[in-house]
């Protein structure tokens, strides 16, 4: 059977799929979601003048270095002076509170000196000086927010100021996720002589959560069609099931006849890359079904480059070729008919990054894969790399993501 290319695979997985259904939640709950709609200010803001200092209100034209003015008033954040400012007077004020009619300007307290209801000017004030006039910030009717932005907490916060108590958001994708084989046990659980610790399902659960999904853990199902029928059940009503392990060609990987027999249409399997080549892909009913490899680097490194573009389509949020740019620390020998995606370190210097792939990449190994920054992106094909040489990575890391520069062929 020819091998999808990769490039192909994540295109073909994505055909069909539409961001989800819009829910409302409560602003507070709102950070980490995706804005379903454009969002219009439903107030001014500042939605008056406002003294942007500590000082008097006062008449430009009156507060002259030297002259004496009357207090006749105070205006504070929440209550408002509500008389008028005429010819030689003055409101004192406090920073946020409405500037009294007939003021046109703030004379910080900093420049007064006050001697029981009058204050003597110690500089010239002009006019609009240490005002924020009504609107500074925004309008009502402002469009401010967009459809397809992630919310964080400034956005959050700007949302509050626009007066939404709630918002409207992408529903988050449920992702089922099914680990197979007699061999595991769950963390904590005691393990057999030839039995393993399974890390792919809290460790996809986390990545799913990660990307903004909902993780629905089936847990561990035996090395059965018919068990791994029954486990795949409780997936009911979710949008992806991942399926980790027993999609590959041996006598006990089990798992894609058993989703044939529920009725799964397989659209493709087996891709051109490494680590990752025995993934199915296919679709039971409404639900994606992703089948990844069962060693837990294959799972992971298939997330990657498969499962988080899936869930940002279900969010409604671009997705965007994520390959940054870096040099190679150490030289690489050339590849095989499979693209690659080697556990690297980064290292900056000289204004640019460098990639060192480890020594040993073994698809089993977890340890380098947490301590790894980078995946190495090899094309099939690729011939030996020398160092120094221009290189895409995949980052692991989300913290600064702006010192990346985005990867494009020479």
């Amino acid at each position: 059977m020819t091998l999808l290319p990769v490039e192909e695979a994540v295109r073909k997985l994505l055909e069909g799929v539409k961001p989800l259904e819009a829910e409302t939640v409560p602003l507070g709950d709102a950070a980490g979601r995706v804005l379903a709609s454009d969002l219009a200010a439903r107030r001014t803001q500042p939605p008056f003048p406002a003294s942007a200092m500590d000082g008097y209100a006062v008449r430009a034209a009156d507060a002259l270095t030297g002259a004496r003015l009357q207090v006749i008033g105070e205006s504070r954040a929440g209550e408002r002076f509500s008389g008028l400012v005429e010819a030689g007077q003055a409101v004192r004020i406090f920073t946020g509170a409405p500037v009294p009619e007939g003021a046109d300007a703030i004379l910080i307290q900093e420049n007064a000196e006050r001697e029981a209801d009058a204050i003597e000017v110690l500089e010239t004030v002009e006019a609009g000086s240490f005002i924020r006039p009504a609107g500074l910030d925004f309008h009502a009717g402002d469009m401010l927010l967009k459809q397809g932005r992630l919310l964080d907490s400034r956005a959050v916060a700007l949302a509050a100021s626009m007066d939404y108590a709630a918002l409207p958001v992408r529903r988050r994708p449920v992702v089922a996720i099914l680990s197979n084989g007699d061999e595991l046990v769950p963390p904590g659980a005691e393990a057999g002589p030839d039995q393993i610790v399974s890390s792919n399902g809290v460790g996809l659960s986390a990545f799913v959560r990660e990307c903004g999904g909902e993780a629905l853990d089936l847990g561990i199902a035996p090395d059965s069609e018919a068990a791994i029928g029954a486990f795949v059940d409780r997936a009911a009503g979710a949008d992806a099931l991942v399926a980790i392990g027993g999609a590959s060609v041996g006598e006990h990987d089990l798992v894609k006849g058993a989703l044939a027999r529920k009725g799964m249409t397989l659209d493709f399997w087996r891709i051109a890359m490494r680590p990752g080549k025995p993934l199915l892909v296919g679709r039971l009913d409404a639900m994606v079904v992703l089948g990844l490899p069962g060693n837990p680097v294959s799972a992971l490194v298939c997330a990657h480059v498969f499962l988080k573009p899936l869930l940002r389509t279900m969010l409604g949020l671009p997705f965007k070729n994520a390959l940054a740019a870096a040099r190679l620390g150490n030289p690489m020998p050339a590849n095989d008919g499979r693209q690659d995606y080697v556990r690297a370190r980064l290292a900056f210097r000289d204004g640019e990054w460098f990639a060192a792939p480890f020594p040993v990449q073994d698809s089993s190994m977890l340890a380098t894969l947490a301590e790894a920054d980078a995946l190495i992106v090899r094309p099939a094909l690729a011939p030996a790399g020398a160092a120094g040489e221009r290189v895409a990575i995949v980052p692991l890391w989300a913290a600064d993501q702006a010192l990346l520069r985005p990867f494009s062929p020479e």
